[in-house]
């Protein structure tokens, strides 16, 4: 069963940040927890039968831009082609915030979705305006995937209520600790079910 989890946290995007540079050309419908193997991971959704829904997310977020995972001699790269630019931008070329975007969709549109996926502030580094565009994603996730979004963005919480049935658990900082909204004092009882 706890194969089955996947848990994205972060997404390296400094210079050094295997997503910026050429990775090695294999199989990968699922991305790996550090985005790793984003440009694999890309093309193999893209193979799979969600070209569209990966065209779509890339629109959403950037109108006219094209995207594209690049395989020569030294691997496969994440590329984007942008209105008025005559030549493609590499993954060395891209904002982190791009980067993170690109791997939220690779790990949401999934082939072999999971049944339970985690989201760790995937508001991190994010521009404002791509916010609605990762909501509306995320509302597009199987409903035999448990999705659990922890953030500190009510932008993005309010986005994703907006597009399916949520359960949010509001937790706020009481004397040093995280607890549950509306309980704070010296007892604590941790209740999820409504």
């Amino acid at each position: 069963v706890l194969s089955d989890w996947r848990f994205y946290h972060h997404f390296r995007t400094d210079a050094d940040s295997p997503i910026r540079r050429a990775q090695v050309g294999s199989w990968s419908p699922v991305l790996h927890h550090d985005g790793s193997n984003l440009a694999s991971a890309w093309q193999s959704i893209a193979e799979s039968g969600f070209r569209d829904a990966l065209e779509e997310a890339v629109e959403l977020a950037f109108p006219g831009c094209q995207l594209r995972a690049q395989g020569d001699e030294g691997g496969f790269r994440i590329e984007i082609l942008r209105p008025g630019l005559s030549r493609w931008l590499g993954g060395s070329e891209l904002s982190d915030g791009t980067l993170r975007y690109l791997s939220l969709i690779a790990a949401l549109l999934t082939p072999r979705p999971p049944r339970l996926l985690v989201l760790n502030e995937p508001e991190a580094s994010l521009n404002e305006g791509l916010l609605a565009p990762l909501a509306e994603m995320i509302a597009k996730i199987p409903a035999e995937t448990q999705l659990i979004v922890v953030t500190h963005s009510e932008t993005l919480a309010t986005a994703i209520s907006e597009r399916i049935e949520t359960t949010r658990v509001r937790l706020i900082s009481y004397e040093g600790e995280t607890r549950l909204e509306g309980q704070g004092g010296a007892r604590r009882v941790w209740t999820f079910d409504d």
